[in-house]
């Protein structure tokens, strides 16, 4: 996926997350040379296991319905105390608070870089201000190559154009002298007759 997909991705589970009152959410940048596991990890708690259901069921839902994206896995959904959504180019952890203390998986991971969700938003619109503005411009080069291929195409007809003037020019000064020495020639014939 695009950089820039995965962002939206991200950003759109953290929506979830928030709107089914998912507490303490952070997300980690990891490190791609430690983890070529994947790129992020979302990490969020709830109160307890129903809630942790609930946040779970609204990103799977949420990335279904606005992106057609199915996590790869779901797992430890029955228990509740820890369950992980598995979306290859990031991960979604929701814990517990026991749980999430018990693992700390921010500690385990000191060379990821916490991302908060307003960095997470700023760097998507920043991203896509930026693709925009290239769509901008290539349709512009795109246009500035099709007036120079037109120009060239225009310079080539015209010469063609000449070139063939010039041809119709001489045909036509070397087709009377043939035509005014062949009549003589017949008048030849017919005075030595």
């Amino acid at each position: 996926m695009a950089k820039i997909e995965v962002k939206e991705l991200l950003a759109a589970a953290v929506a979830a997350a928030e709107d089914k009152k998912a507490e303490d959410i952070r997300i980690l940048a990891l490190d791609p040379a430690e983890s070529g596991l994947t790129d992020y990890f979302l990490i969020c708690s709830g109160n307890n296991e129903r809630q942790n259901q609930a946040i779970v069921d609204e990103i799977e839902i949420k990335l279904k319905r606005n992106f057609g994206t199915y996590p790869n896995s779901i797992e430890g959904q029955r228990q509740g105390e820890w369950i992980l959504m598995d979306y290859v180019d990031f991960i979604v952890h929701v814990f517990s608070p026991e749980k999430r203390a018990f693992y700390g998986l921010e500690r385990l991971r000191k060379s990821a870089t916490s991302l908060s969700v307003a960095d997470l938003n700023s760097d998507l619109t920043a991203a896509i201000s930026a693709q925009r503005t290239a769509a901008k411009k290539a349709p512009a080069k795109k246009a500035a190559k099709k007036t120079v291929a037109k120009k060239a195409v225009k310079k080539a007809v015209k010469k063609a154009v000449a070139t063939k003037a010039v041809v119709k020019v001489a045909a036509k000064k070397a087709a009377p002298a043939k035509k005014a020495a062949a009549p003589k020639k017949a008048v030849k014939k017919g005075t030595a007759r």
